[in-house]
């Protein structure tokens, strides 16, 4: 399974999500002395889920990062979170 499959999958599976994207740019990032000795991708998520109602975004990064924890540092290198409740922006 690709790393944006295997995302999307934890990340659907966490928080039901009303909307969710996730954005490679490792491509960006070749070379990147973090990324190389890792061997991690960089990747953007945009989620939305009725899970972070009530929650700062420290709490929400928080879940987010729990859910793919043990892809980090070896297949998720670097990992922007956007996280919503419904009718955030």
């Amino acid at each position: 399974m690709d790393r944006v499959t295997e995302i999307r999958s934890r990340l659907e599976k966490s928080f039901s999500p009303e909307q969710l994207e996730i954005r490679d740019d490792s491509a960006q990032h070749t070379g990147h002395p973090g990324a190389k000795a890792s061997g991690g991708g960089h990747f953007a998520v945009t989620i939305v889920s009725e899970k972070f109602n009530g929650l700062d975004m420290v709490q929400r990064h928080r879940a987010v990062y729990m859910a793919v924890e043990d892809m980090m540092p070896a297949e998720i290198h670097a990992l922007s979170i956007k996280a919503l409740a419904p009718g955030e922006n």
